[in-house]
């Protein structure tokens, strides 16, 4: 009966995970737009329901109910499969994630986390790698230039900048020993990496922002120059898919900072999922005043900056911490 007991906790595991990811993209959306609002002195939405909270199930609904075309000289295979290649490999990255140590039931401990693998790290970036297809083969599959080139910038900006990702990730597994999401978590127990690591952790974020093709970042997207970019072609739910994925990004972002440079889980007083939340939630807001805050970047800059700065920066800080640990 063990084995049956399992398939139930990762099924039901999933189901939150699954639940708890797609209502907060929504109400990601909400917050997005009335604290951009709130920056630009207006109201943001206000209509639907006491503070707009009724906002994201009307614009899902509006998502659904509008018709979704296809170009004709498309190619209707992959430009179907795109949006659900980008939504995908975003949502999946969660399997890693750990909410908190342990829940005990019936005297079985239930880890708060839907697969502990010891190559967790390495799971992230191969998801990570998956989501540069969706928006490449969306821009290309539509038969459009602006959406084509949309896609190739969005191609070359991911691939570039996630070198630096992963890079910046390299001094955090020195420290830790391990490739386990879990264990780099459990190295934090006395202190978060953030203290050890200020410098890794800026590059993190810097690159993880461009990675997930935010404002200064938005480049495939830049609507003064290709009209949406890469979903320019897509309408209806498909359209909602690509937004999807951008905002689990966002929380894929937030939860990683947590789990790398602030200690994962770990908090007084509060609950360990609540204490992860908070930190996704700290970080998603910080990404949407940076939006609100700075102007978009020239596309020779965005790609110096990731080549010529954050690259050979997390290079020297990878020989900086192996000199410091080896001393």
């Amino acid at each position: 009966m063990d084995w049956i007991i399992g398939i139930i906790v990762l099924i039901v595991k999933l189901g939150l995970v699954l639940v708890g990811l797609l209502l907060l993209a929504a109400y990601l959306v909400w917050v997005e737009r009335k604290f951009l609002a709130r920056l630009q002195i207006r109201y943001g939405p206000n209509r639907a329901g006491k503070f707009g909270l009724l906002q994201p199930i009307a614009d899902a609904l509006k998502l659904m109910v509008k018709e979704d075309t296809v170009p004709e000289a498309a190619d209707r295979i992959l430009f179907l499969l795109a949006p659900a290649v980008v939504a995908t490999s975003a949502l999946l990255m969660f399997a890693v994630v750990p909410f908190g140590s342990h829940l005990t039931l019936w005297g079985k401990k239930i880890p708060l986390v839907i697969t502990d693998l010891n190559v967790g790290l390495l799971y992230v970036f191969a998801l990570s790698s998956l989501g540069v297809y969706g928006v490449a083969l969306g821009g290309w599959a539509s038969n459009s230039k602006y959406s084509l080139l949309g896609g190739i910038r969005g191609a070359a900006q991911m691939i570039s900048y996630e070198l630096a990702l992963g890079l910046s990730l390299v001094p955090i597994v020195m420290h830790a020993g391990s490739f386990s999401i879990v264990d780099i978590v459990n190295a934090q127990a006395k202190y978060p990496f953030i203290l050890l690591q200020p410098f890794a952790f800026v590059i993190f974020i810097v690159s993880a922002m461009a990675e997930s093709k935010r404002i200064p970042f938005d480049l495939p997207e830049a609507e003064n120059e290709l009209g949406a970019g890469y979903h320019t072609e897509y309408s209806g739910m498909r359209f909602g898919l690509f937004f999807l994925g951008e905002y689990v990004h966002m929380q894929v972002l937030g939860a990683f900072v947590a789990v790398f440079f602030l200690g994962g889980w770990r908090g007084p007083l509060l609950p360990a999922p609540v204490w992860l939340f908070i930190k996704i939630i700290l970080v998603a807001l910080i990404m949407i005043w940076i939006r609100g805050t700075l102007p978009r970047l020239r596309y020779d800059q965005l790609m110096a900056v990731g080549w010529k700065v954050l690259i050979p920066a997390a290079l020297l800080n990878i020989m900086v911490t192996g000199a410091i640990l080896l001393i």
